[in-house]
């Protein structure tokens, strides 16, 4: 089964013209049919390595790419490894993977972390790395449910990565169904702005476009604007987007938020050719999308899980409702059960690597029955809408019951902070800890009072933020924000909790900077 999504991607290309080109990068442009004889030229070589789980720890590039079909074309596993892991997170997936093979332009990394990799391949810019000893930790590898095809590991904000095993047929529904919500939108060519070892952009921002023929142009990450520990540059992706002229992207709030701002303040708008932009991975305020949308970015929120495959629901021209996260896609069932949880099915979900529970897993033609811990529900048209998380509820001393990311979005939403978490659990009101947008001034405590005021006056009297504490960044290189730069919020509520005591006991120390 593993076959089928490229048997499709292959079909595609063979009406395209000869020349066109279906994956670029800055040093790289590709045909259909030189990436196909690319694709399976190192499936024939991982074969030879005897290759059962290849893992992938590389930039965003073509070689990230050609390297992932090959390993569906081969049949083998694909890990993709996040760029952001620590060395031991790295260490828990590979093992617990029991990864044999290693594809990277990060050889001193894995070699590093002893557990048995050795050079012996050279593939267009990245080592090959076998596993020629025996790793030296005691424990078992934990066995792959049968049908995995890809191991997405999410990023372990409750201590070690899980590793979420998906089917090729649930990539396969998300892909087409990604396609056929877009088939009236004119898409030829798709900036990759999200690192390609995140589910969201290696399905909807590369097997989508694909599937459709389109060209996905892939700038390594810090040509966009990544910084690492130093955040996010939009001024880069700014000169990325005019100069590749996409026609569709993918971005978490934050990056949204930052080129919204960035294009305001230099009076521009966004390219014209630009028809879609998706916005996902945490919960977007409608006051954003309306301030982007005012600078010409065409943009459009949507909702997914790892578990489920990545995309879920998603707003789109024609079937948009701005406050919700869209209609579900053909690929998924959506059941909101009678506490608001949000419950999908869908092939993806095989089960989590060496973890037992009580979740039912699917295969190939059967549901899996994803339990969410989202909360919401569905309006008469069929529109989702979210209301924060089950196990983030905030219940208030006076009973209140408050979902942090309500009051966060609201926050968010001001163009003077730029992260936010909300907390207030048995407190008689809400405090929040907050990142200015110019975390460099020597004092942001006007803007940011300012700002929370603006914020209150769209919220009830019970969800007021009664005051908070600036903080530097939450970043994954701190531990304290994944990949996509969703905050971890248990963690920093855990290093912040004895100044948020003292908040609540003194007053006086509301605007201390951490």
């Amino acid at each position: 089964m593993s076959e089928t999504l490229l048997e499709r991607i292959f079909a595609a290309w063979q009406v395209l013209p000869a020349g066109q080109s279906v994956l670029s990068d800055a040093d790289n442009s590709f045909t259909a049919g030189a990436l196909r004889q690319e694709v399976e030229h190192l499936a024939q070589r991982l074969q030879q390595h005897q290759t059962r789980v290849m893992a992938l720890l590389a930039d965003n590039g073509t070689a990230w790419v050609c390297a992932d079909l090959a390993a569906l074309h081969a049949g083998i596993v694909q890990l993709p490894l996040p760029g952001f892991f620590s060395d031991d997170q790295l260490r828990h997936a590979l093992h617990n993977s029991a990864a044999d093979v290693v594809l990277t332009d990060q050889t001193a990394r894995i070699t590093g972390l002893n557990l048995g990799f050795a050079e012996v391949d050279q593939w267009h810019g990245l080592s090959l790395l076998q596993r020629v000893i025996a790793s030296p930790t005691s424990s078992t590898p934990a066995l792959l449910p049968p049908g995995t095809a890809k191991i997405s590991y999410t990023s372990g904000s409750s201590g070690q990565p899980k590793g979420v095993c998906l089917s090729a047929a649930g990539l396969l529904d998300t892909a087409e169904a990604v396609c056929a919500a877009l088939a009236d939108v004119a898409i030829t060519r798709h900036l990759a702005v999200l690192p390609l070892a995140l589910l969201l952009e290696n399905v909807a921002g590369v097997y989508a476009p694909l599937l459709r023929g389109a060209e996905v142009v892939l700038p390594k990450l810090a040509d966009l604007g990544w910084r690492g520990m130093g955040g996010f540059d939009p001024q880069q992706l700014m000169r990325q987007i005019d100069a590749v002229q996409p026609c569709s992207l993918i971005l978490v709030p934050e990056l949204l938020k930052a080129w919204t701002l960035a294009l305001r303040l230099s009076k521009q708008r966004a390219p014209a050719n630009l028809q879609f932009v998706a916005v996902g991975g945490a919960r977007c305020d409608p006051g954003l999308i309306d301030a982007a949308r005012a600078v010409g970015v065409p943009v459009y929120e949507g909702y997914g899980m790892t578990e489920c495959g990545s995309v879920i629901s998603l707003n789109r021209p024609g079937a948009d409702r701005p406050g919700s996260v869209g209609q579900p896609l053909q690929h998924v069932q959506v059941d909101i059960d009678a506490d608001q949880e949000i419950h999908i099915k869908s092939h993806a979900f095989l089960g989590y690597l060496g973890i037992t529970t009580d979740q039912p897993a699917g295969n190939n033609t059967e549901f899996a029955v994803f339990a969410s811990g989202d909360l919401g529900h569905r309006d008469g048209n069929g529109f989702l809408h979210l209301a924060g998380r089950r196990s983030n509820l905030i219940i208030t001393a006076y009973g209140r019951n408050i979902a942090p990311e309500w009051v966060e979005a609201a926050l968010l939403a001001q163009p003077e902070i730029a992260q936010a978490i909300v907390t207030g659990e048995a407190r008689p009101w809400l405090a929040a800890l907050l990142v200015p947008q110019r975390w460099a001034d020597a004092d942001a405590s006007a803007d940011l009072a300012a700002a929370v005021a603006r914020a209150n006056a769209t919220l009830p009297d019970y969800a007021h933020i009664g005051d908070w504490l600036t903080c530097a960044p939450f970043t994954p290189g701190n531990g304290l924000a994944t990949g996509n730069g969703r905050p971890v919020r248990a963690a920093i509520l855990r290093q912040h909790a004895d100044a948020l005591a003292s908040l609540y006991t003194s007053k006086e120390s509301a605007h201390v900077v951490l």
